[in-house]
């Protein structure tokens, strides 16, 4: 400032000269210096800036990335799923969409055994006696689960959540159809049901999976007497004892807040018992139209035998937190257990010297038990007159008719 006045005197000869610089052209130099140097401390502030926001950015990018990349996905998933509903209510049928191998492959990574072993024993704790009433009441709201219909309708009298579970039902609750030759093995939802085409089973409409995969090797039928035993039979064919019969499915499936247990759907014998030891994929009808052949990748059941028909099996799927499948006559049994390897089955003959004819069942009596709500797919051998008395998608209910001759 003083060399800019400097040169100012010295250059300009005349006192109002001098005094017109000093009041106009002074405060201007003083103003744009004054300016550059707040521009250059502006410029380092906001470098400093960029740079902490930088530093910041990279360390919460990712979190970004993760909750706008999945909830772009829900959210594409969503409105999908709506422009479906939109077409079905034109009456426009929608092809289902399938997962691809690598999606499968994801899924089957997450160790759903093992959460599914760590739930089991989540629900063995004794809870305390005040906290049994919120704890089950909110399960009650959250599942629509109708406790009149409970043999103990008190809360306080479950002890953990896996009795709470396996509650029993009230006798006059579930009255069985003595009309039909066969009923629903349990409380659920029809997913579908009709004839076996092609040793193709279908999980949902649209959706299948292979017979002969989800049964194993037929080795349970050298106790039955098969009538078609070419080489170039189908696996399907062979399962048909008597000429003139086809082979009929159901799949019902229960939901988490329907009755666990499963009893016998008709008069018949079981002979043999066969354990896949497998993945714990959840089975809901969103998830089964979405994974071709998941009732094959999952662990489960498979009851075989005879009744007054022929070929008659009743099989018990598990599915995620349902690692536990219980069957009431069969102490040696054990599912989700580590010392089983998934992508093998062990057998077991209920065909022996005391037992010649298998283990016979009642229909209507108590077979087994789920330890969280799964699904129940029957295959079975009828006269070709057989009808089912179903719909698809419908609600039933343990005792009521599914079909008859």
């Amino acid at each position: 400032m003083a060399a800019y006045i400097g040169r100012a005197f010295i250059s300009v000869g005349k006192p109002a000269s001098r005094l017109h610089w000093f009041i106009k052209v002074a405060p201007r130099q003083f103003q744009i210096s004054s300016n550059q140097k707040t521009s250059r401390n502006v410029h380092s502030d906001a470098r400093k800036l960029h740079a902490a926001s930088a530093a910041v950015a990279l360390r919460i990018r990712p979190l970004y990335v993760l909750l706008g990349t999945g909830g772009g996905y829900v959210g594409y998933r969503q409105y999908g799923k709506y422009q479906n509903l939109q077409l079905e209510r034109q009456g426009i049928e929608i092809p289902p969409k399938l997962a691809n191998e690598v999606e499968v492959a994801l899924y089957k990574t997450v160790p759903t055994r093992l959460l599914s072993r760590a739930w089991g024993r989540l629900n063995q704790v004794e809870l305390p006696t005040w906290l049994r009433k919120p704890v089950y009441s909110l399960y009650i709201w959250t599942f629509g689960v109708n406790m009149k219909e409970a043999a103990v309708e008190d809360l306080h009298h479950y002890r953990n959540l896996s009795e709470f579970f396996r509650r029993k039902l009230k006798p006059q609750a579930r009255p069985v159809c003595d009309m039909h030759s066969m009923i629903s093995p349990s409380d659920g939802k029809i997913l579908h049901f009709g004839r076996v085409k092609n040793c193709e089973v279908e999980q949902v409409k649209g959706v299948t999976y292979s017979l002969e995969s989800f049964l194993g090797p037929r080795t349970w039928t050298d106790n039955l007497p098969v009538t078609r035993t070419s080489p170039s039979t189908s696996f399907q064919d062979q399962l048909v004892t008597k000429e003139g019969n086809e082979l009929y499915h159901c799949v019902i499936y229960l939901a988490p807040g329907d009755y666990h247990c499963f009893h016998s759907p008709t008069d018949w014998s079981v002979h043999h018992r066969r354990h896949f030891p497998g993945s714990l994929m959840s089975v809901n009808p969103g998830v089964a139209r979405w994974i071709k052949e998941l009732f094959c990748y999952n662990e489960r059941v498979v009851l075989t035998g005879g009744w007054k028909h022929g070929f008659f099996s009743l099989t018990a799927v598990g599915a995620t937190n349902v690692g536990s499948i219980r069957i009431y006559f069969d102490r040696d049994l054990h599912t989700n257990s580590p010392r089983y390897c998934k992508g093998s089955h062990n057998d077991f003959s209920y065909v022996n010297n005391n037992r010649e004819e298998g283990i016979p069942m009642r229909k209507g009596e108590q077979l087994g038990e789920f330890n969280l709500g799964s699904t129940i797919v029957l295959i079975f051998e009828a006269p070709k007159d057989f009808v089912f008395s179903l719909k698809a998608g419908q609600k039933i209910h343990f005792g009521e008719a599914m079909g008859s001759l």
